[in-house]
């Protein structure tokens, strides 16, 4: 039986053992302190005048009771009686005080069960204190409240080694080092190296930043502790601080080894910008952190490793050299590293043979390693749905659109009208998608309404991954994202709330080219940005805008002129291929749906 439940009963068998023996108790004291009474001795007393007051306590089945006597001398009496009535016409006759009590009713067997129903309650809830509070040992939590949590993943046991993380080549490149410090450090010591003691991983979420430190671990075959930095923090102050120190003292155990604190934001945030100030809990446990990774204490043979995809907010002792010696940027794989990442995510999904790995990768930009294995997941959730075995290529783009821009909502009824208006929107957006020659090619058109809100979509699909954008190709967005505005204009005369979306996002890239960007002809190359960036409350409470009120008007006026620009050009555009927006708005009502093919056909119709 485990040692915790043996407990348990021991504690439950003492307490009925000392219940039970308070009630014998009780009732062995009840019988000694009762002395024999009876009614005919009562009337001698009250003859000879040795009461001092009667008192009557009636039960339910009236008039059945018992009398109190107290005597003149403090003692007390008890009789009963048949006939409560007797005992107080008796007692007024001879001029005794004579009190009358509440009528006693039976308890019943609810009662007589009470002491036992709280024993069986107390029975029941003591597993749930023993497993709060602790059984004693290894278990006992309130004892280890400030150990640490993090997980130590065995060097025996199936590790990840490089060559199972895809598409991440120079990073790789960068942390193999970091193996080689581990496994062979004299070569390093002997020319006079210092062991790196931390490196951070900073990259967008579903990049692969657990992952690599996995890897490295794997690699080096040292153990490996792995904890998120929100485990440090506790409503407690000190407890934090307690865990960092206390997983220091588990590492230097098992040193050489690898440390990683996933998401470390949540722990080593700026200090001196929140409300807390310096007696803050996070801020302990930070400074317990930096402590730890270069203070007075050696430790040696620990590497600590960390990841977050918010640097900017790291404090600034926590990225000096000699804590995170190096910083490892892991960002969203091109088209190469896409590629390789996919034909891992396949392996154990049947492919049917018009599925192409190179065209998937080509039309996922931006696409992280995590985005890449949930859409061939749900390519196969897909397949399994119709009842097939294997993934074919409609899978993919249908999980594709499903990921990209949400569930389509086939069974939602539109009127006709709005399908009208959807289609020219949509064709507008297209048209311009495939003239223009940095926004395109277009991937799907469709007029099914989606789970996001949309009542259709245009899907374009860039050739290549640009590291940046030139000012002709954000003129060539703002102006593609007019294009359903303007084609409902043409057509309709008219204009519905459909663009909304699309007059923010022109709205937005038009104010950067002219604030961020230095792409203002009258403005010039500067910035004139307002910091959007996260206010530390107690640091930035105060800030304001760095410019006057005629450079805002000036701003407003540089923005316009762009948004106004940009519109005339792409109105021209659409009046120019008129018949084309027809035939594809048309396509569009008939089928819902087309595909590039199907849309690049409606121009060679033309030429």
């Amino acid at each position: 039986m485990n040692k915790q439940y043996k407990n348990i009963l021991l504690f439950v068998i003492a307490l009925l053992a000392v219940y039970t023996a308070i009630s014998l108790f009780s009732q062995k004291t009840y019988r000694q302190s009762q002395t024999p009474y009876t009614w005919r001795e009562f009337k001698e007393d009250v003859t000879a005048g040795d009461i001092q007051s009667v008192e009557v306590t009636q039960n339910a089945e009236v008039p059945t009771g018992s009398v109190t006597v107290y005597m003149k001398d403090d003692s007390r009496k008890t009789f009963y009686v048949t006939d409560v009535n007797e005992v107080i016409d008796y007692a007024d006759t001879r001029d005794v005080t004579c009190v009358v009590g509440n009528v006693k009713k039976a308890g019943g067997a609810f009662t007589s069960m009470l002491p036992y129903i709280f024993i069986f309650m107390l029975m029941m809830f003591m597993p749930y204190m023993m497993n709060r509070v602790g059984g004693g040992g290894g278990n006992n939590k309130m004892m280890n409240f400030g150990k640490s949590r993090a997980t130590m993943l065995d060097p025996n046991t199936k590790r990840v080694r490089f060559d199972q993380v895809a598409g991440l080549q120079e990073e790789k490149e960068e942390l193999k080092e970091i193996v080689d410090f581990l496994k062979n450090p004299a070569k390093f010591i002997e020319v006079g190296a210092r062991i790196p003691k931390g490196v951070l991983l900073v990259g967008p979420p579903g990049t692969g930043k657990t992952l690599l430190a996995k890897a490295v671990a794997g690699e080096a075959e040292v153990p490996f502790f792995s904890i998120s930095g929100s485990d440090f923090v506790e409503m407690f102050v000190g407890v934090g601080a307690s865990r960092v120190r206390d997983l220091f003292e588990d590492a230097k155990k098992n040193s050489p080894c690898i440390i990683f604190i996933d998401e470390i934001d949540a722990v080593a945030r700026r200090r001196g910008t929140g409300l807390g100030g310096g007696h803050d809990e996070r801020e302990q446990t930070l400074n317990q952190l930096l402590v730890e990774m270069d203070g007075f204490g050696v430790n040696e043979g620990i590497i600590v490793m960390a990841a977050t995809n918010r640097v900017d907010i790291l404090d600034p002792a926590i990225l000096r050299p000699g804590r995170f010696d190096r910083k490892v940027a892991v960002g969203r794989p091109d088209v190469k590293g896409r590629e390789e990442i996919l034909n891992v995510h396949i392996k154990g999904k049947p492919l049917a043979q018009d599925v192409d790995i190179h065209q998937i990768a080509r039309t996922t930009p931006g696409f992280s390693g995590a985005d890449l294995e949930n859409l061939m997941n749900e390519a196969a959730i897909l397949a399994a749905r119709n009842d097939r075995r294997f993934i074919k290529m409609e899978d993919v783009r249908k999980a594709f659109i499903k990921v990209g821009i949400g569930t389509e909502k086939k069974s939602r009824l539109v009127p006709e009208l709005e399908r009208k208006i959807t289609a020219y929107h949509e064709s507008g957006h297209a048209i311009l998608f495939h003239l223009l020659p940095d926004v395109g090619p277009v991937y799907t058109v469709s007029i099914i309404p989606t789970g996001v809100g949309a009542a259709g979509y245009t899907m374009p699909v860039p050739e290549n991954d640009n590291v940046f954008n030139t000012r002709g190709k954000m003129l060539q967005d703002i102006k593609v994202g007019m294009g359903g505005r303007i084609a409902e204009e043409l057509i309709f005369d008219d204009v519905t709330t459909g663009a909304s979306q699309d007059i923010k996002n022109v709205t937005e890239t038009a104010r950067a080219m002219v604030t961020q960007y230095g792409m203002s002809e009258s403005l010039g190359f500067i910035n004139y940005e307002e910091d959007s960036d996260e206010v530390f409350l107690g640091k930035d409470l105060g800030h304001g805008r760095n410019f006057s009120e005629d450079v805002a008007k000036q701003i407003d006026m540089e923005v316009k002129k762009i948004v106004d620009s940009c519109y005339e050009d792409a109105k021209r555009i659409l009046t120019e291929n008129m018949d084309v927006l027809h035939a594809c708005a048309n396509l569009l009502i008939e089928k819902e749906r087309i595909s590039r093919d199907e849309f690049e056909a409606l121009f060679d119709e033309k030429c």
